[in-house]
């Protein structure tokens, strides 16, 4: 692994947004609102394909080289009578988060960051570097493997093929205009494809990407407006499941709200899928609320289950996801039916560090793992304000958090088979999966 022969410089940004780096200050980290030093082996090279936020109204914090000791960087060091900003860095996905970006919030007039994580990030030999590691080899969404002028190319020919399918049609959106890393896929014809099915929803996510009130943070896409009909799903299912290389279709996607509402189309499309091909994954992204429904899917030909959740820890999950008619039992037992269907299961678990490597959060893992017994845990990046979401579920803890790197090693050794990604998995070519 790549790390820097010393610890990176602080980076800030000037009023007109320019970064600059101050050697006299190593970055640091930040851990559920706790300043952190990091160790040379928490960083990495910015993956290619990352982006750098500037922070309006965050002040940035540094570490004194010498003593570890936090120090905040009020001014500009070069210019005194001018003002900074902290800066932090949005990675390209397959990459998850050591510590988020150290900063001091002033005061409450400071605007809320919109949905994207913010990690840690300095300079040091003319490069930056984040505090991440790679949580999953597969390169399907690497920036390097996209050709925007074959993406537009393929995607536009295949729009106005199929001018008659909605969903195909939305998905162009979703590819050209938000350059969703699944649409484009779909449309180079590879891995794994979209299938949004539902513009509603039965939880109301602190940090939901495609629907915000009114005055919060801007979601970051537009949701879904219709409801496919089960022929639209397959008409785009069957030819990839057929043709993609190691392919995987899946409902419940960013720009949608809860597919588990649209049970029936859903389970209408699935059988008509697996009538006419045997071949790929078949995969629900799901907040999992409905475990009569899991089973009937299950019992269709759903091939693979990723549940998403930010904690284990019930309190924190219902303050989080804010369903409105379901508990977190049903999420456990719909895992646990789809496990007794031989199906796959995933946990989509959102990092934020500080708090999923607290000690009563690992725990609280440990616990769901073992009476549920999911498959693979997709290590996703928190895509929200730091400080918004530790006030929205009232996080407390005592216990001093493990360190996210630790945190890992001790999830490995206590679960040897337990499997770790980014990713929904390829399952083979076989249904139902062996």
């Amino acid at each position: 692994m790549n790390h820097p022969d010393k610890l990176p410089a602080l980076l800030f940004a000037d009023p007109s947004g320019k970064i600059l780096d101050f050697p006299e200050l190593t970055a640091a980290g930040m851990a559920a609102g706790n300043i952190v030093q990091p160790q040379r082996e928490d960083f990495i090279p910015l993956p290619e394909g990352s982006e750098l936020f500037v922070l309006p109204g965050r002040l940035p914090v540094g570490c004194n080289p010498e003593t570890g000791e936090p120090l905040l960087l009020d001014s500009d060091p070069f210019t005194p009578e001018q003002s900074v900003q902290a800066v932090a860095a949005f990675m390209s996905p397959a990459h998850t988060a050591i510590y988020t970006s150290a900063y001091q919030t002033p005061g409450p007039e400071a605007p809320q960051l919109p949905l994207f994580a913010y990690t840690a990030v300095g300079w040091y030999d003319n490069r930056f570097w984040v505090t991440a590691f790679r949580s999953d080899p597969d390169p399907r969404q690497d920036n390097s493997g996209f050709n925007q002028s074959q993406i537009t190319r393929k995607t536009r020919k295949k729009l106005e093929k199929f001018k008659r399918n909605r969903l195909i049609q939305h998905l162009g959106k979703c590819c050209l205009t938000y350059g969703c890393p699944a649409a484009r896929n779909y449309f180079l014809g590879r891995w794994e494809a979209p299938l949004p099915t539902s513009p509603t929803c039965n939880a109301r996510c602190l940090g939901c990407i495609s629907l915000q009130p009114s005055g919060c943070c801007p979601s970051t896409q537009d949701r879904i407006r219709f409801v496919p009909s089960a022929q639209e799903l397959v008409e785009i299912a069957v030819p990839h499941l057929n043709t993609a290389e190691r392919p995987i279709v899946s409902f419940g996607q960013g720009c949608e709200g809860e597919p588990l509402l649209q049970a029936k189309v859903i389970e209408e499309s699935i059988k008509l899928m697996r009538s006419k091909t045997q071949q790929g994954t078949i995969n629900l992204n799901s907040n999992s609320s409905r475990p009569k429904k899991i089973a009937r899917l299950a019992e269709a030909g759903l091939d693979s289950l990723r549940v998403s959740l930010n904690s284990c820890q019930e309190e924190y999950y219902q303050r989080y996801h804010r369903p409105t008619d379901y508990t977190f039992g049903d999420v456990k037992e719909s895992i646990k039916i789809m496990k007794q269907a031989n199906g796959f299961v995933s946990l989509n678990y959102f990092i934020l560090p500080g708090v999923t490597d607290s000690p009563q959060e690992f725990e609280a893992l440990s616990d769901l793992i073992s009476s549920c017994r999911p498959d693979l845990i997709q290590l996703r990046n928190l895509n929200i304000d730091p400080e918004w979401y530790l006030d929205g579920i009232q996080f407390k803890t005592i216990e001093k958090p493990l360190g996210i790197r630790p945190w890992l090693a001790q999830l490995k050794e206590r679960f040897p088979n337990l499997g770790l990604g980014y990713f929904n998995p390829f399952l083979g070519n076989s249904f139902p999966p062996q």
